[in-house]
């Protein structure tokens, strides 16, 4: 169904209609929906989403959208979307709201569904806890597979994930078992044989970033959560984990480009908002500039001498900075991805050099070529070779080292992006360009 279908439905007051055809829909796309429709339809086209289907598209709303619809709600509306709703999706919504609506929003639900939400919402946001659920299958080693598939059954619909199953034993976890192997063994095998005693698995307190590269790195479904007696608790799921990545991502991205973190989409952040975001590391990179300046006047007598000379700088702080970013988005992007380490600084400053190598005497031969041409000048086209030549090996290496100085002191490799590579490779190349200038022409 189309918005404009749907508006023109709406319009004819055809509610029926309307409600079988939102039966036909991916509860994605009627989130989407949803969220294309102003604030005051919004409840009223909830309400006709089929009830096994309305948890999880509320599911797949922005926080904007969950919150407006549950002021809007009854208390046994929110009942029935919190009780069916996954304790990860619950936690995740509850999460941003105020501590006297998440109480209010609690006071309507049974007390097994507050006890989980209540137990996931003391986690550390950053933590695996806070993105587990406590939704799953577990087995015990002398069921058989018979025996297991009938608990999937009668289980399984209220659960995240019965692609793996996981075998305890006092509640501590001694191995797992896939949904493959269930259907393809015979009902009278035993569990014990066919679970696997090795397994990736995480503690409630690891970084849920760290959860999420796992996933990655061992291309999982889900993954068991142990708290710190190395007792079950949860597990992950590999949409969870998707989450993690996309906002890490987004994070990064927006330090890369010198802006503070901000969780709102674009459109939904105020221009002051985006202002306020923006302007502190641009001040910081504005004064940061001024040392450039500052060295370039030192340098006033160059000038009077050989005016030329002036006309090269923005080539070289550009070259210079356009090395740099480059170096610096490699590793930062390989350092995100837990392809170097900081015991590879050496592997990589070697690299690097030998990089720096080749594209500075592409680049300084193909630039002093044009210079003598252009101005009929040696003396002039060898200044500027060489000075590029240095400013590109210098740039090469300061891209690369700085992000590896910042994951060492713990900070965030992006914020060591273009912005602050272009400003600190800026300063280097004005002081390399004339401190050669000055030796050749002796000025």
């Amino acid at each position: 169904m189309t918005m404009m279908n749907l508006m023109n439905l709406l319009g004819e007051k055809k509610y029926r209609e309307i409600a079988v055809k939102l039966k036909e829909q991916n509860v994605v796309d009627l989130a989407d929906l949803l969220m294309g429709l102003d604030a005051e339809l919004q409840p009223l086209v909830f309400r006709m989403i089929d009830k096994s289907k309305a948890a999880e598209v509320f599911s797949y709303l922005d926080d904007e959208e969950q919150q407006a619809l549950v002021q809007k709600f009854t208390p046994g509306e929110i009942s029935s979307i919190l009780e069916a709703l996954s304790a990860d999706d619950a936690v995740d919504f509850l999460e941003d709201m105020p501590a006297n609506v998440v109480t209010r929003l609690l006071e309507n639900v049974g007390a097994d569904t507050r006890n989980n939400i209540n137990r996931l919402l003391k986690y550390e946001e950053d933590s695996a806890g806070s993105i587990m659920t406590t939704e799953y299958v577990t087995l015990h080693q002398e069921m058989t597979v018979g025996q297991a598939l009938d608990k999937i059954l009668r289980v399984g619909i209220n659960s995240e994930t019965v692609y793996t199953c996981y075998v305890v034993e006092r509640r501590r976890l001694i191995g797992i078992v896939t949904g493959k192997d269930l259907m393809t063994n015979h009902r009278d095998t035993r569990i014990a044989d066919l679970m696997l005693k090795e397994f990736i698995c995480v503690h409630t307190t690891d970084d849920k970033e760290d959860v999420a590269k796992r996933f990655s790195k061992y291309g999982l479904i889900a993954m068991p959560v142990l708290d710190k007696d190395e007792l079950l608790v949860g597990i992950v799921t590999f949409d969870d984990a998707w989450d993690v990545m996309t906002e890490e991502t987004t994070e990064d991205i927006q330090k890369m480009a010198a802006m503070e973190s901000n969780d709102e989409s674009y459109l939904r952040t105020s221009v002051f908002s985006h202002a306020r975001h923006r302007i502190i590391w641009l001040m910081v990179l504005m004064f940061s500039a001024s040392i450039t300046g500052a060295i370039i006047t030192r340098y006033e007598d160059a000038f009077a001498v050989i005016p030329l000379l002036v006309s090269f700088i923005p080539m070289l702080m550009d070259t210079g900075g356009n090395c740099g970013s480059q170096s610096s988005t490699l590793v930062i992007r390989g350092l995100a991805i837990d392809e170097l380490h900081f015991s590879d600084t050496l592997a990589i400053l070697w690299k690097e050099f030998r990089v720096a190598i080749l594209v500075g005497v592409a680049l300084s031969v193909m630039n002093g070529i044009r210079i003598f041409i252009m101005y009929r000048d040696l003396g002039i086209a060898i200044v500027v070779s060489i000075s590029l030549m240095a400013t590109i090996m210098v740039a090469k290496l300061v891209g690369c080292m700085l992000p590896i100085a910042a994951k060492r002191c713990k900070l965030d490799p992006a914020i060591m992006a273009s912005p602050v590579i272009t400003t600190v490779v800026d300063t280097c190349s004005i002081i390399i360009y004339f401190k050669i200038a000055t030796m050749i022409f002796k000025i």
